[in-house]
C-alpha cells in the first residue's frame, strides 16, 4: 500500500484554515473587485517587504541543498519573486514607498522563515516556504472558479496566482517538499507539518493585517 504524500497530509491539517482564508473579506472584496484600494495598496506594500525577505530564505534553502536539480529551483523561485511578483505590485503602486516598514504580522512571518533557516533541519525550512506556493495558487484557482466581475481591477492579481506559470511553480515547490519528506527521518515529518501550518496560519494573518491595515500598537 502507497503511503500518502506528505504535502497531502500537510494540506488536509489546514483545510479549515483555507476555507477560513478564502472567505475572509479581504479575499472575498479582492474576488468581487469591491476591496477599497487603500487596503489593496497596503497589502501589495507589506507584500513586496515579505518578498524581500521570502526570496532570501528561498536563495538559502538553494544554498544548503546538496542537491544540484533543489538549488536550480529554489535559486530560479527566488529570482521570481523579483521578476513576476514585483511586477505585479509595481503595476498597481508605481512604486513601493522605500519607508515603508512591516507590520508585526509581516515581521512576525519573515523572522520564523529566517529563524527556519538557520536552526531548523533544511526539510523543515522547505515546508515553511511552501505555504506560499500552495495557498496562493490555491488562492487564485480558487477565485477564478467565481464567476467573473467585469471590470474587477484587481484581474491581473488574480490571474498571475490562478495562472498556469504559478501553478507549475507551486507543483514544482511541492514535489521538491514531498521528495524531502520521503528521504528525511520519519520522525521530522511532524516537525515539518508543524512549520508548514504555522506558516499557513500566518498566511491568514498577513491579508487580516491587510483588512485591518494594522499598525504597531505603541
Amino acid at each position: 500500500m502507497t503511503s500518502a504524500k506528505w504535502s497531502d497530509e500537510a494540506w488536509a491539517a489546514i483545510s479549515p484554515l483555507f476555507r477560513r482564508i478564502t472567505g475572509h473579506p479581504f479575499l472575498t472584496g479582492l474576488t468581487e473587485g469591491t476591496l477599497p484600494r487603500e487596503n489593496f495598496h497596503f497589502y501589495l506594500t507589506q507584500d513586496a517587504l515579505y518578498l524581500n525577505d521570502f526570496s532570501k530564505a528561498l536563495a538559502g534553502v538553494a544554498v544548503k541543498s546538496q542537491d544540484q536539480s533543489v538549488t536550480e529551483a529554489f535559486l530560479n523561485f527566488a529570482a521570481g519573486a523579483f521578476a513576476v511578483e514585483l511586477e505585479l505590485h509595481r503595476s498597481y503602486l508605481g512604486r513601493i514607498d522605500p519607508a515603508a516598514e512591516p507590520t508585526p504580522s509581516c515581521l512576525l512571518y519573515t523572522s520564523f522563515l529566517h529563524r527556519q533557516l538557520a536552526l531548523a533541519p533544511l526539510p523543515v525550512a522547505v515546508a515553511a516556504v511552501l505555504p506560499c506556493f500552495r495557498i496562493y495558487q490555491a488562492v487564485g484557482e480558487h477565485i477564478l472558479a467565481q464567476p467573473r466581475r467585469p471590470h474587477n481591477p484587481y484581474q491581473s492579481w488574480i490571474d498571475t496566482y490562478g495562472g498556469e506559470e504559478f501553478a507549475k511553480s507551486a507543483a514544482s515547490a511541492i514535489a521538491i517538499a514531498d521528495s524531502f519528506a520521503d528521504e528525511t527521518a520519519p520522525a521530522l515529518r511532524p516537525a515539518m507539518t508543524r512549520a508548514f501550518v504555522l506558516c499557513s496560519k500566518m498566511e491568514w494573518m498577513f491579508w487580516d493585517s491587510a483588512w485591518r491595515m494594522e499598525t504597531w500598537p505603541v
